[in-house]
Order: structure tokens, then C-alpha cells, then sequence
């Protein structure tokens, strides 16, 4: 067991306040977005060691079986297939989508054939992964996820009373669902400027004076307001709107346009670089390639809630992937919670004090702190407070889909 040194990554949507208030530091006042804990060759942790750090994915790939365990290994290869992330939203993320495994391997083989640079600014597939991913609230925390029913689409969109749109607020009614969202979200994509504005205003009014949905329009208007004349508005007024309490999750499959809005949360993915993005961004657009990875469907946002493990304290929750497992561990003063070790893991503290303990070390971790685990080391956490635990659910028969 090692504890980890992580990276903060300091993209423009971050927040400068949150991570620095959880973590007990003083901002700087720049933005501090993401702090990446695991092996991802971007970013990977460093351990603590006595002979100075090492990085997590270097010490994976000098004894990938010693680190991983046998199960893992055979699954995933000689690689950490998760990683995981404190997560610190001040204004939108890209509006987004992931691929599923196929087309990612397929996009990946086609770039490096191609002759695109890794690091490539217009690089879609940096890797030949799929990125399925979930977020837990720390804080509230606001999102859009996946496709409204067109029915809803056309009932938003003629609320906003605007005579352009009503071309497509009729075949969001009279078409078949799955095609009608395509080709609105298609045409959405390429808005004029004037569209965007005019769309902008209205939405503006509704969030003032809508007496229905007013927490949806006031995060459309924040996207107008942080994004200004781009046509990723139109899209977004297409996305459900997902508020969540502290403690509360969402999972994001292959397929599924999504954007998060503001809040401080726990995310978990497998270990990809892959996104295509469609607007709300600076960053490198690919409408033609993000439609064909989009999945045209309409349904419910699962709202999870995590599942207690008997009488133990550890509480998962449900993903349909076993690229990664996340569980949440609240203790009270004299309690201890007892973690299997039949894969690697990494803990990270999000409240109060934890101890973890193994038979041949002990760390004790702040709010931020985390550390790093490898497949065999059974440890027991003590102490006050909160922590998550990133795993790998090897027994889980793996199924690609978002519920």
C-alpha cells in the first residue's frame, strides 16, 4: 500500500474554491478542475517511496500480476483499467459523447493508420478504449444526460415561442422518435449565429418567468450565458436536465450525449481518453463523427443510490461494466470497515479522517488523500468520516449499456 501523489488539472471550467476548500489548501485563484488518481499515461499517480516517487503505470508494467492480480490481468492486460477523479465544475463541460469499444477500436486503427499525431489537437480516438463513466454528488451537482422524448423536445422548444423553430417542433411530433431526434440534433449542430441568439434570449425570459421546469431553464441560461453564441444551446435544450444530492450518482454509457454543469463530485471511468464533443468547448469538434457514435434514444435518467453490502459499512454503486467498481465507506467514531483484495484499488478520503491499514502499513488520509492498493492486500479502514474505494468488478459478465 502506497499513498499517492496526483495531479490537478487545470482546465478554464474549474472550479478555483472547491477542491482547495475540501483539500484544507489556500487558492491560488486559478482553476483547479480534475485531480486524477490512478495510472492513466496523461496524469499517472506517483507513490511515495523510500527511494524517491514512482509513477503508478511504471510500477503496473515492471510486475503487472504482482500489482493486479491474476483476474485482472487476464481481463484487462497489463494495465489499471479504471481511473478515477475528484471532480470541480464552476461552468459547463463540452457537450460530449464516448464511444462504445468497437468504434473506439476501430476509430483508434483508422487514426494511427492516417498518421495523426497522439497528442493531436483534432485526435478523436487517442486510444482503442471504450470510456463508460459515473459520477457520485459530493455537493449538489448539475448535469444534462441523454435525450429527452421528443414529445418534451417539441413541448421546450415551442415554449421558447420563437417561429424559426417550428419546423423542427413539428417533426419532433409527427416523425418516429429516433430518426426526428437525429435530424433536429443534426441540424442543431450547424445553427446560424442569429438562431443561437434568438434562442439565447428567449431562454433568458423562461428562466425569469417559466412557471414550469425553472431549474432546467436556469441551467440553460447559465449555458448561454458561459457559452455565448454557440449552437451547443440548441443541443443541450434537447438533454434532460439531472440535478443530484450529495451521495447520489449517475452512470454514462457509450452513446449517451452528456455535459456537466456545475458542483464537486467523484467520477470514475475506464481508463480512456476518447471523447468527441459537439459544442460548448474551444477544443477540437467533430459533428460528423460525434452523430455517428450518438445513440438516438429517449429514456429515463437513473438516479443511483449506493447499495449496502450486508451488515458491512462499504456501500456500492450499480454500474453494468466491470471496468470499474465505486463504493462509498462512511464510518463513526470506533467503527472499521474490512476490504476484500482480490483486485487493486485506490481509496481516497472525502471527509473527516480515514486510516487504512494493512498487515504491513498504515496511512492515515485527509479529506483529497488518497492511496493506492495492490490486488492481495487486504486493508481495514478506521476512523471518522468518508471514503471511496475504486476497484475492478471482475465478476461482473461485462454489457454494454446505459440505464
Amino acid at each position: 500500500m502506497d499513498r499517492l501523489l496526483n495531479t490537478i488539472r487545470p482546465y478554464p471550467w474549474g472550479s478555483a474554491t472547491a477542491l482547495p476548500n475540501l483539500m484544507g489548501t489556500v487558492s491560488d485563484g486559478t482553476p483547479q478542475a480534475e485531480l486524477w488518481m490512478g495510472a492513466h499515461p496523461a496524469a499517472p499517480s506517483r507513490l511515495l517511496r523510500a527511494s524517491g516517487p514512482e509513477t503508478l503505470d511504471a510500477l503496473i508494467a515492471s510486475r503487472p500480476a504482482a500489482e493486479l492480480g491474476e483476474a485482472t490481468l487476464r481481463r484487462f492486460g497489463p494495465r489499471l483499467p479504471f481511473l478515477l477523479k475528484l471532480l470541480a465544475v464552476q461552468a459547463p463541460l463540452s457537450l460530449q459523447v464516448h464511444p462504445d469499444l468497437a468504434q473506439a477500436a476501430v476509430g483508434h486503427r483508422i487514426e494511427n493508420a492516417q498518421g495523426v499525431p497522439l497528442d493531436a489537437p483534432h485526435r478523436n480516438y487517442r486510444d482503442g478504449n471504450h470510456k463508460p463513466e459515473m459520477v457520485v454528488a459530493l455537493s449538489s451537482f448539475e448535469g444534462l444526460c441523454g435525450f429527452r422524448p421528443s414529445a418534451h423536445c417539441a413541448d421546450l422548444l415551442e415554449a421558447l415561442r420563437l417561429s424559426e423553430l417550428a419546423p423542427y417542433v413539428t417533426a419532433l411530433r409527427k416523425e418516429p422518435e429516433e430518426p426526428a431526434l437525429r435530424a433536429v440534433f443534426s441540424a442543431f449542430l450547424a445553427a446560424p449565429e442569429s438562431l443561437v441568439d434568438a434562442v439565447a434570449g428567449s431562454v433568458a425570459h423562461q428562466a425569469e418567468h417559466a412557471e414550469r421546469d425553472r431549474s432546467a431553464w436556469k441551467a440553460y441560461d447559465g449555458i448561454a450565458r458561459a457559452c455565448p453564441g454557440d449552437p451547443g444551446l440548441l443541443a443541450a435544450l434537447m438533454l434532460q436536465h439531472v440535478r443530484l444530492a450529495p451521495g447520489e450518482g449517475i452512470f454514462l454509457g457509450a452513446g449517451v450525449p452528456h455535459a456537466y454543469l456545475s458542483g464537486l463530485g467523484v467520477e470514475i471511468m475506464a481508463s480512456s481518453d476518447n471523447v468527441l464533443r459537439c459544442g460548448l468547448t474551444s477544443k477540437h469538434v467533430d459533428a460528423e463523427e460525434l452523430l455517428r457514435v450518438v445513440r438516438f434514444t429517449a429514456s429515463p435518467v437513473r438516479v443511483l443510490r449506493p447499495a449496502a453490502r450486508g451488515a458491512e459499512a462499504e456501500e456500492v454503486y450499480p454500474a453494468p461494466v466491470d471496468d470499474f467498481r465505486l463504493s462509498r465507506t462512511r464510518l463513526s467514531a470506533g467503527s472499521r470497515a474490512l476490504l476484500d483484495a482480490t483486485a487493486p484499488q485506490i481509496l481516497v478520503c472525502t471527509r473527516g479522517s480515514i486510516r487504512v491499514s494493512s498487515s504491513c502499513s498504515s496511512l492515515a488520509l485527509e479529506p483529497g488523500e488518497s492511496a493506492y492498493v495492490p490486488a492481495g492486500e487486504q486493508v481495514t479502514l478506521r476512523g471518522e468520516g468518508e471514503a471511496f474505494r475504486a476497484t475492478v468488478d471482475a465478476g461482473h459478465g461485462y454489457e454494454e449499456k446505459c440505464e
